[in-house]
């Protein structure tokens, strides 16, 4: 216990947060693993409901009883979360470095995924509405959480290790590194007006098929460098969970439409996984 509590607060007075601290790394870690298992949340490539970008027929197409547009799932994934950071500074005012820090960088992930939505990527399918709700609520219920854990941890002594400085900096590489390779992918599918699949190339793309997962996964450690404490490490830890089963999954799916995906080519970490 004297280690865990050099990196971390101790765990605070709310039955809620130590509950949601198990079940939230429990379900994020069973998504993954469904994910791996061919068991997809409903968006993006792994809609069943989306019709095949090879279709080379000229009409639109109805959106699917159950779904809307990718877009308009997209903004509603990030939307709530983004205001429940924004109004943080409002509802949780307080002067302290770290719960300014943390209120600031899941404002600022957010905001940048809702202007990616509006601004960057291209869509061409429609997301299911269960999985989207899904999403909505995981990503606003923690962003809630996060700060609710940190609100406990005010006039508390800091942990043994102050890993601040290494969740700024992992932060800033995660959010730069994710919007570039999204920018990769949105300039791949306007390179012929079509919005069909293809397989990514440049920056991390030559080597693994889900940059923008790992730099993601940068982003959600780096809140819990910054807040250090027991929920926001639960949550990070549930979140790589998921992502390596969706990396997992997304390599599985290239490899299965294209005859002349590059094998060596892995799902999230160079030349290992």
């Amino acid at each position: 216990m004297e280690m865990v509590t050099s990196f971390v607060y101790p765990p605070p007075p709310s039955i809620l947060l130590n509950t949601m601290s198990v079940v939230g790394l429990v379900s994020l870690a069973k998504v993954g693993w469904s994910e791996v298992r061919g068991i997809h949340l409903k968006y993006s490539k792994f809609n069943n409901n989306k019709t095949s970008s090879s279709s080379s027929s000229p009409q639109p197409q109805k959106l699917p009883l159950g779904s809307f547009s990718s877009r308009t799932g997209m903004l509603l994934l990030y939307t709530p979360a983004f205001l429940a950071a924004a109004s943080s500074f409002f509802v949780l005012p307080s002067d302290d470095l770290r719960f300014l820090l943390l209120k600031s960088a899941l404002a600022l992930h957010f905001f940048k995924r809702i202007f990616e939505v509006m601004f960057i990527h291209k869509y061409s399918g429609e997301m299911a509405i269960d999985s989207a709700l899904t999403i909505t609520t995981s990503y606003f219920s923690s962003t809630a959480l996060l700060l609710y854990s940190q609100n406990f941890t005010l006039g508390l002594p800091e942990p043994g290790f102050d890993l601040k400085p290494l969740g700024i900096v992992m932060f800033v590489v995660g959010i730069v590194g994710n919007l570039y390779h999204h920018v990769l992918l949105a300039k791949l599918r306007n390179e012929d007006g079509t919005k069909e699949y293809k397989i990514p190339k440049g920056g991390l793309f030559e080597t693994i098929i889900c940059p923008h997962y790992l730099f993601e996964i940068l982003v959600f450690w780096s809140f819990f460098m910054v807040s250090q404490t027991i929920y926001s490490f639960s949550f990070a830890m549930g979140t790589t969970f998921y992502l390596v089963g969706r990396s997992y999954a997304t390599r599985s799916w290239y490899l299965s439409k294209f005859d002349d995906f590059p094998k060596h080519i892995k799902a999230l970490i160079p030349f290992v996984f």
